[in-house]
């Protein structure tokens, strides 16, 4: 179910994916939208409640004037406030990656378990494919015939208006938000004290296999590397396998919470 909730002037949505589960945060990455995470939160039912946020500027949340490090973070502790839960599980991809592990950084005793999925401590992201994006298709198979082989990637932020097909973020707060995302972010990573699992695609562009190996030994709690046959978009590339290996850690941590 979509709902929305208000932060200052802005309006974010988000998807609560329902049932009697232990609630997840999940946040989606560039080019992407709550609903991204549907295929998940159906795979981890009953046992967990997805709720994945349509994060600033993406999906029907509202743009925003800023798309900084600390107006992401200050958006998922409003999420989390709003929701009215103790402290959560949290799931990211990519952008949603460092937004996870930098909220669990600076709030550690409002997660309990994160889960960061093919994004680096630091970050060098190259937006000149942001730029090439077709800014509108006249119909939705020209635009699936425009953007190739990545269409599986970004259909679930696919958007229909009175003038033709385009997206649900708008190319140049895109590319102002992955500006904003480069950067060495070791401080926050390395303050990270909850359990926690990094999922790497084995043919990832965006996570080299050396600085995932770097990230778990330089993590100050408990951590793991799950690699898994995908690119970058593991969730998308490997679904059941992503969906057991987020399901196993989280039935750990469950079971660690109640001892």
């Amino acid at each position: 179910m979509r709902e929305f909730f208000t932060v200052g002037e802005r309006n974010l949505s988000y998807l609560d994916f329902g049932g009697p589960g232990t609630p997840l945060l999940a946040l989606h990455g560039h080019y992407n939208e709550a609903s991204a995470f549907a295929p998940l939160a159906e795979a981890l039912a009953p046992r967990w409640r997805v709720m994945a946020l349509d994060q600033r500027g993406h999906g029907e949340s509202d743009r925003a004037q800023r798309y900084e490090r600390d107006d992401y973070v200050a958006d998922v502790a409003a999420f989390h406030r709003h929701l009215g839960i103790g402290p959560v599980a949290v799931l990211g991809h990519s952008l949603g990656g460092v937004n996870a592990y930098q909220y669990a950084a600076r709030q550690p005793d409002r997660v309990r378990a994160l889960i960061v999925e093919d994004i680096g401590a630091v970050v060098d992201s190259d937006w000149s494919f942001t730029l090439r994006l077709p800014r509108q298709a006249a119909s939705r198979q020209d635009l699936v015939a425009e953007l190739g082989s990545v269409a599986s990637y970004l259909e679930c932020s696919f958007r229909r208006t009175a003038s033709g097909w385009g997206f649900s973020f708008d190319i140049e707060h895109t590319v102002a938000s992955q500006k904003a995302l480069n950067g060495d972010h070791w401080q926050d990573w390395t303050a990270v004290a909850c359990p926690t699992l990094l999922i790497r695609g084995t043919h990832s562009d965006e996570l080299a296999a050396a600085h995932a190996e770097e990230m778990i030994t330089r993590h100050a709690g408990k951590a793991r590397l799950a690699e898994l046959p995908a690119g970058h978009v593991v969730h998308h590339d490997a679904p059941a396998q992503f969906a057991a290996a987020v399901e196993e850690f989280l039935a750990v941590q469950r079971s660690t919470t109640r001892d």
